[in-house]
């Protein structure tokens, strides 16, 4: 309809009212059916309307206008509408809470309800919709199956215990062994479940039997955390993939990215420039430096060096930052945006600060007790490393978790032996080790982190429809 140049033919629109402009001589109403962050112009004569018809058609109102397409004056549109008929499916009170002017996002949402109407949130929902097809279209086209893993879950895949739990028993009344615990032999699995964490594990499975597979599907952690990088419920994309290496599996994270990157260029223009002028100026030459870098591949070891020696430059950091800490957000970004200035790949992490799952690097010979590591291009480490691959992202920080996987079934219990882990309900995870393993890698990718880098968003809050934080269940 907004391209269309069959003028003086008769049309019907549909949609929600942006503006209501009224004079003597004419109405103009801008009129939005959600699919597009531009309008469409209606023209409306006031002396062919009956006049409390005009004054129904308020912001927010959702109307039909019959009409015959005309060629606009006005520049930037080429085509607007003359309305021959009016009719009003629901009217909008002046308590709407999406008015004209300038709502805070905070405001917003508390009304999360409606704030799918406006410009900002229509264009963050339709970027959040192509980069789900971008990302089941990257995968289809690369070979990868579409791997559905369970929600509901006896296993705890980070082993942080920051689980939601599910349950059918009588909460006020809980049967309890004598040691207090509680008995799960009556509820509806006969044992103590919870909403997942990640398909990763089972992830594994396909990808041992498929050779390549992806899920992408809600993820539930229970951290009472309140940043504008968290939340309680949210997306992920996981895909696990048989006989990949480290070297391999960065290249896959990068093409994979940048593939979803461009799909966001090519696909939602319109709403990334509006996005560009109303959230973040510097947006559009982000996503498109992203493209035009090759991604640096860094040994955790060689980016602590760096971020010493920045502390000892005088830049100053909230948290600390030495060899076997887990890296915090302001030191990731600082990576990427100040010190390489492009998206960055870490690599060979400290065990302790991973995953048990994760493939180990090769002791040094000859090197300290503890198991010095020889990590990627030869970059030796004071203890034992991991080979995980991480992306880092600027205004992120980590927007891709990766590794390889240990496939060695005595290397695998050796570290969930020293962690001191309970495998009860991870006996069919060992299998994969005991009959038929084989090397191979995978990652995940929290869908919202995506969109927040794709849209310049500033509160990953807002680039999900309905939120779930702490206290937060509305909707």
């Amino acid at each position: 309809m907004l391209k269309s140049t069959e003028y003086g033919k008769d049309v019907c629109v549909k949609g929600w009212v942006r503006t209501h402009r009224s004079s003597k001589a004419v109405d103009f109403i801008a009129l939005n059916d959600g699919s597009t962050i531009k309008n469409v112009q209606v023209v409306v004569d006031p002396t062919k309307f009956d006049e409390q018809t005009l004054k129904d058609i308020t912001t927010g109102a959702c109307i039909c206008v019959v009409g015959t397409l005309v060629e606009s004056p006005a520049a930037g549109q080429p085509s607007e509408i003359q309305a021959t008929s009016l009719e009003i499916y629901g009217l909008c009170d002046n308590e709407y809470p999406m008015q004209k002017k300038g709502q805070s996002f905070e405001t917003m949402r508390k009304n999360a309800h409606m704030r799918l109407r406006t410009n900002t949130f229509g264009a963050v929902m339709r970027i959040r919709h192509n980069m789900a097809m971008a990302i089941h279209t990257y995968f289809h086209e690369h070979g990868f199956f579409y791997f559905h893993t369970p929600l509901i879950t006896a296993s705890d895949c980070e082993g942080a215990g920051n689980m939601f739990q599910v349950t059918t028993k009588n909460l006020y009344d809980l049967k309890k062994d004598e040691q207090g615990k509680i008995i799960y032999d009556d509820d509806f699995f006969g044992q103590q479940t919870s909403l997942t964490v990640s398909g990763q594990l089972e992830g594994e499975l396909g990808a041992t039997a498929l050779g390549a597979i992806y899920t992408f599907g809600p993820t539930f952690r229970a951290e009472n955390s309140n940043t504008p990088r968290h939340l309680a419920e949210f997306w992920m994309i996981e895909p696990e993939i048989a006989f990949l290496d480290q070297e391999e599996l960065m290249d896959l994270e990068e093409d994979f990215i940048k593939y979803c990157v461009r799909w966001a260029l090519d696909n939602c223009r319109d709403d990334l420039n509006f996005l560009n002028q109303m959230i973040d100026k510097t947006l559009i030459a982000r996503l498109e430096g992203v493209l035009s870098e090759t991604f640096v591949r860094l040994p955790y070891t060689e980016g602590i060096r760096i971020l010493q020696e920045a502390i000892k430059a005088g830049r100053k950091f909230e948290f600390p930052c030495n060899w076997g800490d887990d890296l915090a957000s302001e030191h990731e970004r600082y990576l990427v945006e100040e010190h390489f200035k492009k998206p960055v790949i870490m690599t060979d992490y400290p065990t302790a600060i991973k995953s048990f799952y994760m493939k180990q690097n090769a002791p040094v010979e000859g090197g300290t007790p503890d198991g010095a590591s020889i990590g990627y291009k030869g970059c030796v480490a004071p203890a034992p490393t991991m080979q995980g691959t991480d992306v880092l992202f600027p205004q992120i920080g980590e927007i891709i978790g990766g590794s390889v996987r240990e496939a060695d079934y005595d290397k695998l219990m050796g570290e969930i032996t020293r962690r001191q882990m309970d495998m009860t309900h991870l006996w069919w995870y060992l299998d994969t080790r005991r009959w038929g393993s084989c090397p191979h890698a995978g990652f995940g990718l929290g869908f919202e982190r995506l969109i927040l880098f794709v849209t310049g968003m500033q509160n990953i809050r807002d680039v999900i429809p309905f939120p779930r934080t702490p206290k937060n269940a509305e909707f």
